[in-house]
């Protein structure tokens, strides 16, 4: 593949976010370990929280640095097998960091909401079945996600090959029977269900966030109230995250669009969308790091003072 300015540029700022971005779920992951090592004991959120960063590291690695090797010039440097086994992790990670984004707005949802009987019962049942949820989640990504290598070939194998949309590195078989027609239905169902319910749970929260500041309203000085009060500070990073995530799987839509039905090799439009789609990766655990409530200046001090 020749390389253009056009690729160099997007492959710098790639680069630059991976960077950033390895940086910010490591230094997480790293958190909970130290805890993990010092017998603390994590919460359900905490547990959510670490499969999240866990896969956002795995989606950066799969997707951002082959991508960025692709527009720096490199060339064939994945073979077939390194092929199939890239992009199958990029859906399993694509798939588990939706779940548990889906799961971390339910839980604090069913936290936050008035006390009675009924979600007294969710709430405990919650909290016992969220570590087994996320590790049986991971075994379903893997299963629904099984024939990703079947469609994957890498691109010197893709040498005189129709039907095949290319990613400068890798390239993906395109078909229209029904039976992939069925496998996308169920996967396309699986992601807009977690996405249902994940925009339904947060606009729960923001609701329920903005009622108790009302009722509290009057019980605040006005000095306080010039101050950034939590429910706005939650309110603010459940919408953050949110909105950020949606963004990112609408621009991972579209790019799939893109790739399939635009004429001729246009890798530096992939790169582009590429280059946006793992922005919630990469600033997720920025925002992660400002909401923790433990001492994570021990390790990373550019945090600064709580």
């Amino acid at each position: 593949m020749k390389m253009t300015s056009s690729n160099l540029v997007v492959g710098i700022l790639l680069f630059s976010q991976i960077v950033m971005g390895m940086l910010g779920n490591s230094s997480i992951l790293f958190y909970y370990v130290i805890l993990i090592f010092t017998g603390k004991h994590l919460t359900p959120k905490d547990l959510i929280i670490e499969h999240l960063t866990f896969a956002n590291c795995l989606s950066i690695i799969s997707k951002g640095i082959p991508q960025t090797l692709s527009d720096l010039g490199f060339k064939n440097f994945l073979d077939d097998i390194g092929c199939k086994l890239i992009m199958y992790i990029y859906r399993i990670v694509r798939g588990m960091s939706l779940y548990a984004m889906c799961l971390l707005s339910c839980f604090q949802a069913i936290t936050i909401s008035s006390g009675n009987s009924r979600l007294m019962i969710l709430k405990h049942r919650a909290v016992k079945y969220v570590g087994p949820s996320c590790l049986v989640s991971w075994l379903v990504h893997l299963l629904l996600n099984i024939m990703t290598p079947v469609k994957v070939i890498g691109p010197i194998s893709s040498k005189n090959v129709t039907n095949v949309m290319s990613y400068g590195y890798c390239s993906w078989f395109t078909s229209s029977n029904v039976a992939t027609a069925l496998y996308m239905f169920l996967l396309c169902f699986c992601d807009g269900l977690c996405l249902s319910l994940m925009t339904c749970s947060s606009v729960s929260m923001v609701n329920i966030l903005y009622k108790h500041k009302r009722q509290v309203k009057h019980i605040h000085s006005a000095q306080q109230l010039l101050k950034v009060l939590p429910e706005d500070k939650a309110t603010q990073i459940i919408l953050t995250l949110v909105c950020t995530f949606v963004i990112s799987y609408s621009i991972s839509s579209i790019r799939v669009i893109f790739t399939t039905y635009s004429e001729g090799s246009v890798l530096w439009g992939v790169s582009v969308f590429i280059f946006l789609e793992i922005c919630f990766p990469i600033f997720c655990p920025f925002v992660l790091i400002s909401n923790i409530k433990c001492s994570f200046k021990l390790f990373l001090p550019c945090c600064g003072k709580r």
